[in-house]
């Protein structure tokens, strides 16, 4: 009763997932339904302000700005996600092997963690747009790689914690093997960390293809993408504001969004808080 009275109080958990919840509607409406064509040029109605041609006005090629940001958060969705979970999948797999064998594994998977983790994402999507071409794919693959060590060490480090507990000294002395160790035992006691892990980490995706749309390393024109929309902007920020607000908020929104709900996630998932008393 205590879990689900702290889920219902949390703030944070509540107005992250309000945000979450619309950005989420709103990429999946864009799929079927925006008020107009994100691609549809209407040179005469270009530059327009916010309500003077459409909700949010119009860009200088005078295409519908709010179409723009709906499909942009497609867009933006449809690369952070498969990106965060190709990296939690593959990080996740090394810091379970990591925790399980311990010694030489241990230390080669965090040094080679530590090689990975030096090089920004960024700086992977242009290493990785040499070889495939800049576009979705690189941008994917360059976040991917980026979140591998950041779950390599957080499933190690919670992993540890799980491996000198009693139940899995006795599971080893039943001479269970560590793979079946990890898989029933293990992962099950880590599954709240590493969904907190995978929240905080789709925000930063968000705010990372955000960036290498900006330099054109992402979504390629005449696709909508909120770090486009930005870098188009700037030539326009003293005639329409409107241009670089509106992408601007949107993404400051999802990014907000995500880390509150990560937080109320990881206050509601805490083993350590379950015995406080939560105000009613």
């Amino acid at each position: 009763m205590r879990g689900i009275l702290r889920l219902r109080w949390n703030p944070a958990l509540l107005v992250g997932g309000i945000l979450t919840t619309l950005l989420i509607a709103t990429a999946l409406i864009s799929l079927f339904w925006t008020p107009e064509s994100p691609t549809r040029v209407r040179i005469a109605l270009r530059l327009k302000a916010p309500l003077e041609a459409g909700l949010l006005g119009t860009d200088h090629f005078g295409r519908d700005v709010t179409s723009l940001l709906m499909v942009g958060a497609w867009n933006s969705l449809a690369i952070a996600w498969p990106a965060v979970l190709l990296g939690a999948a593959i990080g996740t797999a090394i810091g379970c092997a990591a925790a399980a064998w311990k010694g030489v594994a241990d230390e080669i998977a965090m040094r080679v963690s530590d090689v990975v983790f030096a090089f920004p994402a960024v700086l992977s999507a242009i290493m990785i747009g040499a070889l495939v071409g800049s576009g979705p794919l690189a941008a994917v693959l360059a976040i991917a790689v980026f979140n591998i060590p950041v779950f390599a060490r957080v499933t190690r480090g919670v992993a540890l914690q799980v491996w000198t507990l009693d139940y899995i000294a006795a599971a080893r002395a039943l001479g269970k093997h560590p793979l079946r160790i990890t898989w029933e035992d293990v992962i099950p006691n880590i599954a709240g960390a590493l969904i907190v892990q995978v929240t905080i980490q789709l925000a930063l995706a968000i705010l990372t293809e955000a960036g290498l749309s900006y330099l054109g390393l992402g979504v390629r024109p005449p696709n909508p993408s909120w770090g486009r929309m930005l870098s188009d902007a700037q030539t326009y920020l003293s005639q329409a504001p409107h241009l670089a607000i509106a992408p601007g908020v949107a993404i400051a929104l999802s990014v907000l969004g995500l880390n509150l709900l990560g937080d109320g996630l990881r206050d509601a998932l805490d083993p350590t808080l379950r015995g406080r008393d939560v105000p009613v």
